[in-house]
């Protein structure tokens, strides 16, 4: 899965998850078409992996950055792009994660992440004229979060520090850090504080 492909400018990273639409096939953002083939096939590689040190060495080479010895991803994994996608140490990601990166995903240490969760950081306007574009807006998971199976975390969300994300929930808002939340939408459940649970919001 070594790529020959020419680096994507960063300036187009940054144009894609400014909050701005935009269209890929626009000349600007055509040099991300050959990144977005390249996750397609490599997608058949990393879910071909039989070890956790096989997956990781592929999905680093597909998101240019090294994935941490100390984190543990489970296939099936999905991603579109790959180039967006920022996964910190010992974070552990269950079978069937979703992440449509365009827009940029980061997930910081000690995160835990359910089976089948999405974390989604692309959109289109709501005019039938215009969804042929796209907008971005960063889904950022901090550290020691926690996501629960089959949660949706919607473009431009932060999940605060230490926060849980209870499962099934569609987060639109952000999660502040030390809470639990859970619903559709995703409401403040509970308030975190050290070891224990308090209160009900």
């Amino acid at each position: 899965m070594k790529s020959n492909l020419e680096p994507l400018d960063q300036k187009i990273i940054d144009a894609m998850q400014s909050g701005k639409p935009f269209r890929l096939t626009d000349p600007f953002f055509e040099p991300v078409n050959p990144w977005k083939d390249r996750a397609i096939a490599a997608m058949a590689e990393i879910n071909a992996s039989t070890t956790t040190d096989e997956l990781r060495e592929r999905l680093s080479e597909l998101t240019g950055s090294e994935i941490d010895a100390t984190t543990t991803i489970f296939p099936p994994f999905h991603i579109n792009f790959g180039r967006a996608l920022r996964i910190g140490k010992n974070v552990f990601i269950n079978h069937a994660c979703s992440c449509v990166d365009l827009g940029g995903i980061t997930i910081e240490d000690n995160v835990l992440i359910g089976p089948r969760v999405n974390l989604v950081s692309e959109n289109h306007p709501l005019s039938p004229s215009e969804r042929e574009y796209l907008i971005g807006n960063p889904v950022v998971i901090k550290r020691n979060a926690w996501i629960g199976a089959a949660a949706t975390i919607l473009p431009g969300i932060t999940v605060g520090e230490n926060s849980i994300v209870a499962a099934g929930s569609v987060v639109t808002k952000d999660v502040p850090p030390n809470t639990i939340v859970g619903g559709v939408p995703a409401r403040i459940m509970k308030e975190i504080e050290g070891n224990a649970v308090i209160g009900t919001v």
